[in-house]
């Protein structure tokens, strides 16, 4: 067995990279305020997170700020980089069997929970056992365990009952298993393995501790003093629910706000690139919007038809229209920096002369579709009226309907009929292993398969690259993929940030596995 030090996605393109604009004090028609001398740091969320900060639960998009900053897993990844790269955390050493079956674990001494009890060999267990008995949404990334044996307070092997290459991803990842207290889960069990409890509380080892959290009104996160690692220089983190993307971008403006990290519009986005008074960011992460065919309805539910739409979407205008300044035409069925280019290639050729010739023969009933999107992602509305207007050129009666997150994920495993025949969507990957996002996305039980699209040919796929980490076989599984006529790769997004020029080390702070959050540890002033 050998120490890894794993580097995925090795001989992938760099497209979309670091870069950092604005920061002085010229130019614009704001001025932002000074640097705080309280050491607060002021931050927003659009919407309420809309699931508690228990990282047993949590598995949404907004809110993992509070979770990847007030909990720790054995593994992370490295931060400022446009690949994702395993780092140590509370683990310092691992090795992998060469099946990739048995791992093996040296963990950090001298770290202590919030709760002040020491983090040991006992907390792996126990943390493992409590997401599988909770039972929620990230719970299959422990589901393999077969046994987890501690060699003193210090050392951990865990046993996975079959191979797989994704398992260390998984402990890295922003949904992966983090460690929580064991004393803190028996003492505030209740009758729910303590997710009570963990609404408003936390039983971490981060550098940040839940200090506050009233749903729909605001957060707070405040230094854990006995922190193991560097001290992060604000002691505190307020987080205020602000649901109007308007009045969050003036408070921002006005200087109230040190940074907005993601949910910024298309127009705003051309204003913060024209606006020198502040700093932008346009930062890699493994984010894709997508568009998703539904093949259980209407005109839909013929191959041939979904591939014909998919011809008949101008993709190059999709991404001029919506993501210039962060964001790219994907090139890959998968999302970006998973995998090396040639891999997963999509080449879905734009030409709306097939659709036009194949909506002529239909009946008026099966012209009618409607593009539907999540009613919290404004990128997603824009993209979706622009694809209503190709669509129809092309002969179809297309109409545009906003759906909650709720009830798109209320679609899977049902019948699709509630569904809309098109969908625009915005996702990344629960950890970067290209198993990982076949899996949830074309797999019929898979999270993200809105519309249980699938195929034999997916399954074998995937099922034969899980145990190496084939990329070879997993790009089988998106050339099959492709072959539905189900999915689309439509861009691939970067992680837009606009902060105040004093705010210093964003780049720094965020990871590419990570959307939508930064390390705040590693944010200071200059």
């Amino acid at each position: 067995m050998k120490k890894l030090s794993m580097l995925l996605a090795v001989g992938a393109t760099a497209a979309l990279t670091l870069t950092a604009c604005g920061g002085s004090n010229s130019g614009g028609g704001s001025t932002p305020n000074a640097a705080p001398t309280d050491k607060v740091l002021h931050l927003s969320f659009l919407q309420d997170p809309g699931q508690p900060p228990d990282p047993d639960i949590y598995y949404a998009g907004q809110g993992l700020l509070l979770t990847t900053n007030t909990y720790e897993g054995l593994l992370q990844y490295k931060a400022g980089t446009d690949k994702p790269e395993l780092q140590p955390l509370l683990a310092t050493e691992w090795t992998a069997s060469p099946d990739n079956k048995v791992f093996t674990f040296k963990l950090r001494q001298g770290v202590k929970f919030h709760d002040g009890t020491p983090f040991t060999s006992a907390a792996v267990k126990a943390s493992f056992d409590r997401r599988a008995a909770v039972n929620q949404g990230p719970a299959y990334m422990v589901s393999d365990i077969e046994s987890v044996t501690t060699q003193g307070d210090y050392d951990v092997t865990v046993t996975l009952k079959a191979p797989n290459s994704a398992f260390l991803d998984y402990l890295a990842c922003p949904y992966g298993p983090r460690m929580l207290s064991p004393e803190g889960l028996k003492k505030n069990a209740g009758t729910d393995n303590a997710q009570g409890y963990l609404t408003n509380h936390d039983l971490g080892t981060g550098p940040y501790t839940l200090t506050a959290a009233e749903v729909g009104s605001k957060y707070e996160l405040t230094a854990y003093p006995d922190y193991w690692g560097a001290k992060p220089y604000f002691e505190k983190v307020e987080l205020p629910v602000i649901t109007d993307v308007s009045a969050q971008q003036l408070q921002f403006n006005n200087g109230q706000l040190a940074a907005i990290l993601h949910d910024l519009p298309s127009s705003a986005v051309q204003s913060y690139l024209d606006n020198k008074s502040f700093a932008n960011y346009s930062l890699p992460t493994m984010m894709s919007n997508f568009v998703y065919i539904n093949p259980k309805k209407g005109m839909m539910t013929d191959a041939k038809n979904r591939t014909a739409v998919m011809q008949a979407i101008d993709v190059d205008e999709l991404v001029k229209q919506t993501y210039f300044g962060r964001g790219k035409k994907a090139e890959q069925i998968y999302p970006p920096n998973m995998m090396a280019a040639e891999y997963g290639k999509q080449s879905v050729t734009h030409d709306p002369s097939v659709l036009t010739g194949l909506a002529a023969g239909l009946p008026a009933d099966q012209k009618a579709v409607t593009i539907g999107y999540d009613s919290s992602n404004p990128d997603n509305q824009l993209i979706s009226n622009l694809i209503q207007t190709q669509l129809a050129a092309a002969g179809l009666n297309a109409k545009v309907q906003a759906y909650p997150t709720s009830e798109i994920y209320g679609w899977i495993g049902g019948d699709a009929q509630a569904a809309p025949e098109i969908m625009t969507y915005l996702g990344w990957p629960d950890a970067p292993s290209p198993y990982t996002w076949g899996h949830i996305s074309w797999d019929a039980d898979g999270g993200l398969n809105f519309f249980g699209c699938s195929s034999p040919a997916i399954k074998d796929a995937l099922a034969k690259g899980l145990p190496t980490d084939s990329d070879a076989d997993f790009s089988t599984a998106g050339e099959e993929a492709i072959k539905t006529g189900c999915w689309l790769n439509v861009a691939d997004v970067n992680d837009f940030m606009v902060a105040q020029p004093w705010l210093k080390g964003v780049e720094q702070a965020h990871v590419v596995t990570d959307p939508n959050t930064l390390r705040l540890a590693a944010l200071s002033v200059g």
